[in-house]
């Protein structure tokens, strides 16, 4: 029986980064094929991958909730014929709907022999807060249906934050393993076997519930207020505010009087409204650019442009940008870009230089003259 764990995300909150450590400290023994979903036509994360020795099998066809599902199951067939690998790691894209990639699993189960087995939200506890607000029909998907919640970016975070970010997590998911220490200091396995024996205690938390409720269904729900003692009468309800000053551009405007960041209408500053949730696509909201190009750059130049891309909010919302690019003293650079930060590191060779930024009502033709290429 082929163990499925699915690592969920947002756009950049590090599931990449959690499956390197996992292949390499949890994994190393077991035969292991990872499933990606590069949202857009340019991927990325199997160039950042292929030094560890894992099979990628990309799926850049669009997001997995919508155009891969359709063929999703005969992608499965073909890794476990082909492989025959002890588990599949399928990581979707970073605006996918966990619930929509649970689904296409189990609507499969009962014709190939798999397990659908750990259901993991990476949260970039950084930057939590801004993605509820302003992309929650995508981002809280990913945490309500998680039965474990990895933090990243917690070091850099003071105590005060992190436990706003854990409660902000724990009103949409009550029931799953939140890990919030550093990963540096955790290994692979202690990770692995948090995920793993708390999910034997969801069930049996689950099971408990259910029994509890059958023998609690005559309860009258008065004034609003369900038996759990929680008023869900106004539920469903975005708050779109820009607490501290902050859009979700990671911006701060709150004295840049030339900025109109009010939300109208129930609109989001992206541009979309966001006001009934379930209603949108990831293609709706979210737009991806890539090229594939030759062009040597020098650290310099890569480092500018991300400066560039990172701190200002004239190129659109720029919520990720990834690529690999070679340099002119023959090296390759790896850069990772999130709202407000980047990092450079070198990396092994490609068959050619790849970039792509994904964000909302981004500027392609802006972002083409940045990097010096062709839109």
């Amino acid at each position: 029986m082929t163990k499925i764990d699915i690592i969920s995300g947002f756009l950049g909150a590090g599931k990449t980064t959690l499956i390197k450590k996992m292949l390499q400290e949890a994994f190393k023994d077991e035969k292991v094929v990872l499933i990606e979903n590069e949202f857009g036509e340019i991927g990325i994360d199997g160039g950042f991958l292929k030094d560890a020795g894992v099979q990628i099998t990309e799926m850049n066809s669009g997001c997995i909730c919508c155009s891969l599902v359709g063929d999703f199951g005969t992608a499965l067939k073909d890794v476990l014929n082909q492989f025959k690998p002890d588990r599949i790691i399928i990581e979707p894209s970073g605006v996918g709907k966990l619930s929509d990639v649970i689904k296409a699993v189990q609507d499969v189960q009962s014709e190939i022999e798999i397990e659908l087995n750990n259901l993991i939200a990476v949260v970039d506890a950084t930057k939590c807060k801004m993605y509820m607000k302003n992309f929650g029909e995508f981002f809280n998907n990913q945490v309500e249906s998680a039965k474990t919640i990895i933090l990243s970016r917690t070091g850099k975070m003071n105590q005060e934050k992190l436990d706003v970010c854990v409660k902000m997590l724990r009103e949409h998911n009550e029931g799953a393993t939140i890990v919030t220490t550093e990963w540096n200091e955790l290994s692979g396995k202690q990770i692995l076997e948090a995920c793993e024996k708390k999910n034997d205690l969801i069930e049996q938390m689950l099971k408990e519930a259910k029994e509890h409720q059958h023998h609690h269904h005559d309860h009258d729900h008065e004034g609003g207020e369900c038996c759990c003692g929680h008023d869900h009468e106004h539920e469903h309800h975005h708050d779109h505010d820009h607490e501290d000053g902050e859009c979700c551009c990671g911006h701060d405007h709150e004295h840049e009087h030339h900025h109109d960041h009010d939300h109208e209408d129930g609109k989001c500053c992206c541009g979309h409204d966001h006001s009934h949730e379930g209603h949108h696509h990831a293609d709706d909201v979210f737009t991806s650019w890539g090229v594939e190009t030759p062009r040597k750059y020098t650290k310099e130049e890569v480092k500018e442009a991300l400066e560039v891309l990172s701190k200002n909010d004239e190129y659109g919302m720029i919520l990720r940008a990834k690529g690999m690019l070679p340099t002119v003293d023959g090296q390759w650079i790896y850069f990772d870009l999130v709202p407000g930060e980047y990092e450079l590191r070198e990396g092994s060779p490609e068959v050619t230089g790849r970039l792509c930024v994904i964000g909302s009502k981004i500027k392609e033709d802006e972002i083409a003259k940045l990097f010096q290429v062709q839109a």
